[in-house]
């Protein structure tokens, strides 16, 4: 179709404003250098890079439920190596950051916030929170207890090993106050008990104005781009049937093989016009979330990371980092063919 003001009929605006919201108040968060107080406190408790490891993966595990995959590993992949590095014991930094990458994409299945898919897949589908929560358990639960066992693998004693942490600036209570009422305001516009133009009008105002600046703009666009493509197809009426036959009692295994190829954010944005299956495709891409680099940005996130750390060691982190994702995949097709 040629450009036209129905372009913005296409458009989700409650999940553009809800995701622009949470972005904002955790660049708050950030700011203030919460997530890494966490961490160094949590820290103080290690003993051995073994230990280490289990509390960065621990951290990026849970804390991607609540402030998304791609903000929990830029927070704490770079601390991840700053740590390792103080500790005299670098090692263990390849295969910790691959695992909270992992982490991240499994953690973030379970809430509605905790990525940019299931954010629009709870708006456009309005699933129960209580249904939400129980068709992502399985796949997050068997997830965690994977990434516990593969921490094993990591060295329990190192000669070299010598606990240091950074010390972060003291946090205004004021302003974690203030962030905090800001994100449940966030939270209460994507469960519908505020308006969501409301929230973001209330989120803007009262954020500092320079954290706009660290608002992912790049991925509303991407959002938008997709809402106006597929809002496009959908006027195709051979492609709309051929995608309805193909997702057809297929769409758990179809939104995963997309999700490989295209990351699951697109794949979900695209797949989600032709099937009115949303548990199954809620499992489908965040599962697909697993597999190759591309399969979720997050992963890339991590990787280029790690590459500008230690570019020489690119082609032995993608090696582990497929071998690894590969049995998270196996995992979550055990569980979607026998639970």
């Amino acid at each position: 179709m040629p450009p036209s003001m129905g372009y913005i009929d296409y458009i989700d605006w409650k999940t553009l404003g809800c995701l622009f919201a949470l972005m904002l108040v955790v660049a708050g968060f950030r700011k203030m250098y919460l997530f890494t107080k966490l961490s160094t406190i949590l820290l103080r408790y290690a003993h051995t890079p073994r230990q280490v490891s289990m509390i960065l993966v621990g951290v990026t595990f849970f804390s991607s439920m609540l402030v998304t995959n791609d903000v929990a590993l830029i927070t704490f992949v770079p601390l991840t190596i700053v740590v390792f590095s103080l500790c005299k014991e670098t090692r263990p930094i390849l295969f910790t950051v691959i695992l909270q990458t992992v982490a991240a994409n499994v953690g973030s299945s379970l809430t509605p916030v905790g990525n940019p898919q299931n954010l629009f897949i709870y708006s456009y589908y309005h699933i129960g929170l209580g249904d939400f929560f129980l068709t992502m358990f399985p796949y997050v639960f068997s997830g965690g207890v994977l990434v516990g066992l593969l921490l094993l693998f990591i060295p329990k004693v190192s000669q070299s090993f010598t606990l240091q942490v950074q010390e972060t600036p003291s946090i205004a209570k004021g302003k974690l106050i203030r962030y905090t009422l800001l994100f449940l305001v966030s939270l209460a516009a994507v469960f519908d008990f505020v308006s969501w133009p409301v929230a973001v009008l209330i989120v803007v105002v009262a954020s500092e104005k320079l954290l706009l600046k660290d608002v992912d703009y790049s991925l509303l666009l991407t959002f938008v781009g997709f809402f106006v493509f597929v809002g496009n197809i959908g006027h195709l009426k051979q492609v709309t049937d051929s995608l309805t036959r193909l997702l057809e009692k297929r769409e758990f295994f179809v939104s995963l093989l997309a999700s490989q190829i295209i990351s699951n954010v697109p794949a979900t944005l695209l797949l989600a016009q032709f099937t009115g299956n949303a548990t199954e495709l809620l499992k489908g891409v965040n599962a697909g979330g697993c597999g190759t680099l591309i399969a979720s940005m997050a992963s890339v996130i991590s990787f280029k990371i790690f590459a500008h750390y230690e570019a020489k060691r690119t082609i032995v982190y993608l090696g582990f980092f497929t071998i690894v994702n590969i049995l998270f995949v196996l995992l979550f097709l055990f569980i979607h063919l026998f639970w």
